[in-house]
């Protein structure tokens, strides 16, 4: 992924993370000293709650200080879980990028160690960027990532490094080969634009014997030399050695969306073991009745994670999604999250039979204000992901682990909560909680939802934008305000909000939307609050919708309908902060909503890094 990759374009308040290195190369040394001075004057001025301890995550992963970006190259070995990820050793804005590296018995307490990859060859001097890693046959993991290889260009190549030590569990060590760079962009392809390898996998049966990954690209020309409209592209790159890599001559795929970053492929099902856990799938796997195969993309033009579900076919070496309008539909796409989250990366858990998705928030707050903090980027919650039995869309779910940080527990049973009506959940500490809600809606209460305005009807952020928390309704909304004040001047909503099908629509299915609304989640009038939504394919007929929300100091991370739809939200509260942190039930439709079950537990505090 290139340097600037998650920065949100309408984000004012990133636009000085993006303006900082293009400065930096175009004006040298002297400029960079101005613009360090400059941020560090701004962030004497930065409002003392931003600041505050308490806002630093408690369980989200993140090191001690400093910036981080891309989660690369998670894997398994030898019982410790292996996880890199962009990183600034030097400050809390994105520069000088190294590959940091901490290891996990459990994905949940995690020990730093030295950084794996830093700038030290020349097919990676100027920087070393997203990738991913590979398990080989003989157990050995193998990372090939992005190198830049000349200044002020962003000419990209494709690098691998190995373990030093194989035998060490913890894999302190890497080498890169004196045959780096492996992959070059040849063939017409644009060098600025190719980068973030995947994993790779191989036919385990019948095969060619050949190990195959992707690489995410730009095409801007037909065939015939032509200029066209930007499409994002899958190259496919085979190698019997995973040193002398050969391009496939057509795509695995492509789509008019712009610029593919940090692509992913691999296989899911939605089967399950003996214990009714479902099976994660080991890259390798083909494609099968019982098998699809997810091609995810993190778009460049704008900033979210979108897949598609669909079928390989390894002899025409070609991926052909199920719903071809997923691919170019705007905001119809698929997404694993409606919020704040950006190139991910899955990996197979051998130890669980599982596939795992991490994935990078960025922040809500200024340039100047990470400069104050000392820090900025966290991960999300590790996610398990599998095939929904309808086999239209992936569902994810936090790792059971998480689990094991749940302290005192409160819960409400079968409480009524009436129109215009809002309760409050005590008895524990919210700003660091893990919430579980089942909420029921009389079935004959449906037939008072709004109907849904036919302009916004695929566009899920546009429509909570105008229906907010605090726009009453028919069904809904209902939901939690979390990390709340007393007083209700700041609350982030998470909310539920049920619509009649658009005039003209051919499906007359009560529509369902997802929503968190931070408009109100801070007195500070300089962060970056938009509304995040998604719909949720779900029957709601019999009335029932279930919600999960991790609430972690300055993040918001929510599963509705059990994993169909998430939406992380970075929020700062200036009044909401530890003890002062409130959280709520609440409803603004015209209809009662029943909160079958409530439990919300204080969660503990991981061993995260030595911070």
């Amino acid at each position: 992924m290139r340097a600037l990759a998650g920065a949100r374009l309408l984000a004012w308040s990133w636009l000085a993370v993006l303006l900082l290195p293009v400065v930096v190369q175009l004006a040298g040394a002297s400029h960079v000293v101005y613009e360090e001075e400059k941020l560090a004057v701004e962030a004497a001025a930065v409002p003392p709650s931003i600041v505050h301890p308490l806002l630093r995550t408690g369980y989200h992963f993140q090191p001690p200080k400093n910036w981080i970006n891309d989660p690369n190259a998670p894997f398994y070995y030898k019982g410790w879980y292996h996880f890199f990820y962009q990183y600034n050793p030097k400050g809390a804005v994105w520069g000088n990028i190294v590959w940091a590296h901490s290891v996990s018995r459990d994905l949940i307490n995690w020990m730093a160690l030295e950084p794996a990859i830093k700038p030290s060859i020349p097919s990676d001097k100027y920087g070393c960027w997203s990738g991913s890693a590979t398990t080989m046959p003989d157990g050995t993991p193998v990372i090939m990532y992005t190198g830049i290889d000349r200044p002020n260009t962003n000419y990209q190549v494709q690098n691998v490094a190995y373990p030093r030590n194989k035998s060490d569990p913890l894999l302190r060590e890497w080498v890169k080969p004196s045959y780096n760079p492996v992959i070059v962009p040849e063939g017409g392809i644009n060098a600025t634009q190719f980068r973030d390898p995947t994993t790779a996998w191989r036919a385990t049966a019948g095969g060619d014997g050949h190990w195959r990954l992707l690489i995410g690209s730009v095409r801007t020309t037909t065939t015939t030399g032509a200029t066209a409209p930007p499409r994002g592209v899958a190259y496919v790159y085979r190698s019997r050695d995973f040193r002398r890599w050969t391009r496939v001559r057509r795509p695995l795929h492509s789509a008019a969306t712009g610029m593919w970053e940090c692509p992913d492929f691999y296989p899911v099902s939605s089967d399950e073991d003996g214990r009714r856990r479902r099976v994660g799938l080991e890259t390798s796997v083909p494609s099968g009745a019982r098998v699809k195969h997810v091609l995810k993309n993190s778009l460049d033009l704008r900033r979210y994670d979108y897949y598609t579900v669909g079928t390989y076919d390894r002899d025409a070496e070609r991926y052909v999604p199920d719903d071809p309008a997923g691919d170019d539909d705007g905001e119809r796409r698929l997404r694993y999250d409606y919020g704040n989250f950006y190139a991910s990366k899955t990996f197979y858990d051998p130890a669980k039979r599982r596939r795992i998705l991490w994935g990078w928030a960025n922040e809500s707050d200024t340039a100047a204000d990470d400069v104050a903090k000392g820090w900025a980027g966290i991960q999300a919650i590790p996610r398990t992901v599998w095939l929904d039995p309808s086999g239209k869309q992936l569902l994810q779910w936090p790792v059971e682990e998480v689990e094991a940080l749940r302290g005192k527990a409160v819960t409400l049973k079968n409480r009524v909560i009436k129109p215009g009506q809002h309760v409050e959940v005590t008895g524990i500490q919210t700003a660091q909680a893990d919430v579980e809600v089942s909420f029921e809606v009389s079935p004959s209460a449906l037939a008072g939802a709004e109907r849904l305005d036919p302009a916004l009807a695929d566009d899920a952020e546009r429509l909570c934008g105008v229906k907010r928390a605090d726009v009453k309704g028919g069904v809904g909304p209902f939901g939690l305000w979390v990390l709340a004040s007393a007083n209700l001047k700041e609350r982030t909503a998470v909310f539920f909000r049920v619509f009649k099908a658009a005039a003209g629509s051919s499906n007359n299915k009560p529509v369902v939307l997802m929503c968190t609304d931070p408009t109100k989640s801070s007195l500070n009038p300089n962060l970056y609050r938009p509304t995040f939504a998604g719909f949720v394919d779900t029957d709601i007929s019999n009335g029932k919708i279930s919600l999960r929300s991790l609430i972690d100091r300055s993040v918001v991370e929510s599963f509705g309908a059990g994993g169909k739809t998430c939406i992380l939200s970075r929020v700062y509260p200036s009044l909401a902060i530890g003890n002062n942190a409130r959280l709520y039930v609440f409803n603004n439709g015209k209809a009662d909503v029943r909160v079958s079950r409530l439990t919300a537990w204080e969660m503990k505090k991981p061993l995260m890094n030595g911070a």
